[in-house]
């Protein structure tokens, strides 16, 4: 049996590997357990991709990395059919979309039409390729991350792309003490992160889920909102 403060081990564990952010981490499984995806804008080499592979591997999720380019295409990222040559008939290929944890790194890097192929996704964890829908994992989260405006060759993410983002933060720079704790840490966390595993079953995390969708929201803040 699961209680909410097991949402604390999720960020004790990618703590682990991202020094110095537990309230950016916090946030992040805010995120998460909400059922809401996540956008992070900041300067590169700050931990952007490190704090989305650290919480795919805290809970056993799988993780997708897409490296959004300004040629890429919407098949790219849904997948497409292709013939069997034996049965001539169309086979669906997954893109990488299909996982539990997408890090779309450089989002803004792509066209709005590669942007938009995550619309349906977001909004309704599934995709429609050829009149055919397909079921996104039931844990399915976006985790992007976006160079700021002024960088060379980036787009502005339209108002129905951010409107499917819960968050939209950053992380900063690491304070000195952090940055040298990084510097000498011997297991490097951006390419292949040792971090625990707090063994969460997907019963466990839709627990964890129901658990927020069921806190009590008072008529004066929904009012406000």
């Amino acid at each position: 049996m699961v209680d909410i403060f097991d949402a604390q081990k999720i960020v004790k564990a990618a703590g682990s590997v991202l020094f110095g952010k537990n309230d950016r981490i916090e946030l992040a499984v805010v995120a998460f357990l909400s059922g809401g995806h996540l956008l992070i804008e900041d300067v590169p080499g700050v931990g952007k991709t490190t704090l989305a592979k650290a919480i795919a591997v805290s809970v056993k999720g799988s993780f997708s990395r897409i490296q959004f380019t300004s040629d890429m295409l919407p098949l790219d990222i849904t997948g497409f059919s292709v013939i069997n040559k034996d049965s001539q008939e169309l086979v669906f290929q997954k893109g990488p979309l299909f996982a539990d944890f997408v890090l779309a790194d450089e989002i803004n890097r792509a066209s709005p039409k590669t942007q938009s192929a995550l619309l349906e996704a977001m909004s309704e964890k599934q995709i429609t390729i050829d009149s055919s829908t397909y079921r996104l994992p039931d844990h399915f989260m976006v985790i992007a991350t976006q160079n700021t405006h002024d960088n060379y060759g980036t787009y502005h993410l339209p108002e129905s792309q951010l409107d499917r983002f819960a968050m939209r933060i950053d992380l900063g720079y690491a304070e000195p003490e952090i940055e040298k704790k990084i510097i000498i840490n011997t297991q490097s966390g951006f390419h292949n992160p040792d971090v625990p595993q707090v063994l969460f079953s997907n019963d466990d995390i839709k627990s964890l889920k129901d658990i927020v969708d069921a806190v009590h929201i008072d008529e004066s803040v929904l009012n406000y909102i």
